[in-house]
């Protein structure tokens, strides 16, 4: 197949390219579902992995990114995007495949030690292709359109996930309630599927256009100066690093929670996963379309300090005796998580498409995902030996009335082994976020006209979803009291 470039494209030719995109985003997912979240942790569980070994594996997917250089070099050397992302991400799904074959064709050979370098390649050759593919995308897709397309390709990605998910985790349950044996041969047979996916995935990346561009063969490390020294991007690069080391500091380890010490079964987990995507889904357009309408950063600013009540929402999970106040609590967390989640991760991708200017789009790309992929992945290794540390020990904080006839106690809280991950997690995001008012971006409109906007569109389409705004005006009063203590 010719992978060449075109030196213009048809708006007909444009258009079947992003339906193509689509369809790859699709295959990909399908890809990343089998592979990836709970179902990678439980399977390194299986194989009895430590903390560590649990952080690196949550650490992986951000690491590599440091590798985008490599990306960059490649595309300022051949000028073509789209063979670049097409062949190396065939190498990145190709050893899924031969992974997923060892414990079904031989039981009992696969290791961690085997496992963690073939998904060290298998995220590498990701990263560099992704690098490739973001450029790409910039210039495939206008940016009056960036907010909408990749709300509505996100929203099919996760409807997929859902179905995919939960079909998965009720046959692993079956399997590991009837046939235990057959355990690890499951999560092989899924590792081949994932790869079978993945590369249907390439060759739809392969029949989608590119537009040509030629672009200067200059010095990597000179190249990669130039998004530093661009004052309003560097501080782009800090709120995002902030954010991104507070936020995996702490997510990689809610399965492992509720996996070791709630001993919740992979179904309930994949369950509550579900309610996430589905609140993700059901917000991720309007998050899109108020991000064309307005900007980027006002939505981070609206969806962080939910994703913050979240994550101290954590910290009481588990300490009722009856089971069922905790997954009422779980089941409100994550529905909270999946519609801030939604738009922040969608918003922090376009903010970063739209301050990266058109000629330098790669570079600029490649430079925040390098710079926020150390901290992204140093997170998980932290919290891994956070989690270590805290073994064992626990904070417990009681309340209690007597009187003469009768004495009430009231359990408030209890913090052990992951549940200090989560506290720190989010002490962190709350400095993080209030680094987000120096960046600046064109056509920004205040939080709190936004808010009133969104309030309405919600009270008008939602009703049920009202709670969002008198969230996100609580956070407004956190915020100016964090302010006036520290700043």
């Amino acid at each position: 197949m010719n992978l060449q470039p075109k030196d213009e494209l048809t708006v007909q030719e444009a258009d079947k390219g992003l339906k193509r995109v689509v369809w790859d985003g699709l295959f990909s997912e399908a890809m990343t579902t089998l592979t990836g979240g709970a179902f990678i942790i439980a399977m390194a569980i299986l194989m009895d992995a430590n903390n560590l070994q649990l952080g690196l594996i949550a650490a992986l997917p951000t690491m590599v990114n440091v590798f985008q250089l490599i990306s960059v070099w490649l595309v300022r050397q051949f000028n073509n995007r789209r063979a670049i992302t097409v062949y190396c991400s065939l190498l990145a799904r190709f050893p899924l495949i031969l992974v997923g074959l060892v414990p079904i064709l031989f039981p009992g050979f696969l290791s961690l030690e085997l496992l963690i370098p073939v998904l060290f390649f298998y995220y590498l050759s990701g990263a560099i292709a992704g690098a490739s593919w973001n450029s790409w995308m910039k210039d495939l897709i206008p940016d009056n359109r960036l907010g909408a397309f990749f709300g509505r390709r996100s929203a099919f990605m996760q409807t997929l996930n859902v179905v995919l998910s939960l079909l998965l985790a009720l046959g692993l349950d079956f399997v590991k309630d009837n046939h235990p044996e057959w355990e690890l041969q499951s999560y092989g047979a899924m590792f081949v599927l994932a790869g079978t996916s993945g590369i249907i995935g390439s060759a739809m990346l392969a029949a989608t256009p590119e537009p040509k561009k030629i672009m200067p063969r200059e010095n990597l490390f000179v190249m990669l100066r130039r998004p530093l020294r661009d004052a309003n991007f560097r501080r782009l690069l800090v709120f995002n690093s902030a954010w991104v080391f507070a936020v995996n500091i702490a997510m990689p380890f809610f399965n492992v929670f509720m996996m070791k010490s709630m001993n919740l079964p992979l179904s309930y987990i994949i369950g509550f996963t579900i309610l996430s995507q589905v609140s993700s889904i059901l917000t991720i357009r309007i998050w899109g379309k108020f991000a064309d309408r307005y900007s980027n950063k006002t939505i981070i600013a609206i969806g962080a300090p939910i994703y913050i009540i979240c994550l101290l929402a954590w910290c009481f999970v588990g300490i009722w005796s009856f089971m069922w106040p905790n997954l009422l609590l779980l089941s409100v967390i994550h529905i909270m998580m999946g519609l801030s989640n939604a738009g922040i991760n969608l918003s922090l991708t376009n903010i970063g498409l739209k301050l990266a200017p058109t000629a330098d789009a790669i570079i600029y790309l490649s430079a925040k995902n390098i710079v926020t992929a150390i901290f992204s992945a140093l997170a998980p290794l932290a919290g891994g030996l956070l989690a270590d540390y805290f073994t064992g020990r626990h904070l417990k904080v009681d309340a209690e009335w007597g009187g003469p006839r009768w004495t009430k106690s009231l359990h408030i809280i209890e913090l052990q082994d992951w549940n200090f991950l989560f506290l720190i997690g989010a002490l962190l995001a709350l400095v993080a976020v209030n680094l987000l008012g120096k960046v600046k971006e064109k056509g920004e409109v205040e939080k709190d006209v936004v808010v009133r906007i969104m309030r309405s569109t919600v009270r008008n389409n939602l009703k049920d979803l009202f709670v969002i705004g008198s969230l996100m005006n609580g956070y407004s009063h956190i915020r100016d009291v964090f302010r006036r203590r520290f700043f």
